[in-house]
């Protein structure tokens, strides 16, 4: 097969450090269909549509060929992101309840003061450098801290965990000319261990309630009762991955196009209030999750003209229709104070990412703790090196020279 598809130059690692003019040749050509059968959609409004269009599917056991599902690691079932309603509605309610509203509104809030206190404390820790990797020694260990003390996880196991999520989206790589095989492998047996892990620490706490996440899940039983326990499993790992991976990218993309960004980078140390509209911007112009591999029609569907049969591989490349110039103007350009911005940042529909809340109160705290303690920063390297995965797409490491106090 060709290599030279959409598809395979989009995810070729060549193009991580900047794939956008391959999103702009794709909004032109609109839905472009693959070699392999699958259809890419990189225009803004067509990505809107497919992802509130009830016909659309999430759960690849509904692929024509499930076995070559580009998410599929281990044997574990999906968790609720990878499931359709009602079923998805109702683990996504469960494992919401101690999360957020309605039953727990105050929990994502209340976290204001330690996230700030954890950055800060991990920003005193540059003293006496005059080098930091903003990725290892900042936007890591933020949002993995946080996310390991709400679900209860004990910071002695953090390098663990992180050992495990990083084979898991390890396996996200598919860059052409490789063996996704081996990978996809190891992928699956650290989701297992993962799983297990956590299955143990949550019954740990059964019939002891110890106020985390994993506690609740296991003794608050709300009106859809409770996960089984390899619902419990999978939705631990999803949390558990999904609660920092995509945050380290935010606040790592968020520093480089600073960086990049004199100018705004001024009128945020500035004007701190801009930040909320900076984040909101940021989500737009460099997402951390770039696109989502697997849909697919439970019926022949219609977009752009162009007939997906049902059961094909639906690829949607949300960072494209991010900088669709059909739906925002000058979109190339950072604004951070841009107006009527909704970006697929976190997605749309019923799977908009329900650590979005999270995920905004940590990015907004670390870009500005940053910003007001870094003095004249300056990038080692431009491009910086970036993790192999198209999906999940940030810099692997941040390395940043000239750090004074202040």
């Amino acid at each position: 097969m060709s290599t030279d598809t959409l598809f395979h130059r989009i995810t070729d690692y060549a193009h991580r450090a900047d794939p956008y003019p391959l999103y702009a040749e794709l909004r032109e050509n609109g839905v472009a269909r693959q070699e392999d059968g699958s259809y890419l959609v990189g225009t803004y409004h067509e990505i809107a549509a497919l992802l509130h269009d009830p016909r659309i599917s999430s759960d690849v056991r509904h692929l024509t060929d499930p076995g070559d599902a580009l998410l599929r690691v281990g044997d574990l079932p999906p968790s609720f992101i990878g499931l359709d309603d009602p079923e998805h509605d109702r683990q996504r309610r469960i494992v919401m309840r101690p999360f957020g509203p309605p039953h727990s509104p105050g929990r994502i809030d209340a976290l204001h003061g330690d996230i700030t206190r954890i950055a800060r404390e991990l920003i005193d820790a540059f003293r006496g450098k005059d080098r930091i990797d903003l990725v290892d020694d900042f936007a890591y260990p933020l949002p993995v801290t946080v996310i390991c003390g709400l679900l209860g996880v004990p910071r002695e196991d953090v390098p663990q965990v992180r050992a495990w999520t990083n084979a898991v989206i390890a396996g996200l790589d598919f860059t052409p000319g490789t063996d996704p095989q081996r990978r996809r492998r190891a992928a699956g047996e650290a989701r297992t261990a993962m799983a297990h892990y956590l299955e143990e620490l949550a019954g740990s706490r059964r019939g002891h309630p110890s106020g985390d996440l994993l506690s609740a899940l296991v003794n608050d039983a709300g009106p859809e009762g409770q996960l089984t326990t390899p619902e419990l499993m999978t939705n631990a790992v999803l949390l558990l991955i999904a609660g920092h991976e995509t945050t380290v990218n935010l606040i790592t993309n968020g520093m480089l196009t600073f960086l990049r960004h004199p100018d705004v980078l001024a009128r945020l140390r500035d004007e701190p209030e801009l930040m909320p509209s900076a984040v909101e911007e940021l989500l737009r112009y460099e997402p951390p999750v770039q696109l989502l591999p697997q849909r697919t029609p439970l019926t022949d569907v219609e977009v752009g003209g162009i007939t997906v049969p049902r059961g094909a591989p639906l690829v949607l490349v949300l960072a494209a229709g991010n900088r669709d110039p059909l739906r925002f103007a000058d979109p190339d350009r950072f604004d951070p104070a841009r107006q009527d911005n909704q970006h697929f940042g976190f997605g749309s529909g019923i799977h908009n990412c329900f650590g979005a809340p999270l995920a905004r109160i940590e990015a907004r705290i670390a870009l500005t703790e940053l910003l007001r303690h870094l003095n004249t920063p300056r990038l080692v390297e431009d491009p910086p090196p970036y993790r192999r995965s198209p999906v999940l797409r940030g810099p692997r490491h941040l390395l940043v020279d000239r750090v004074g106090g202040g």
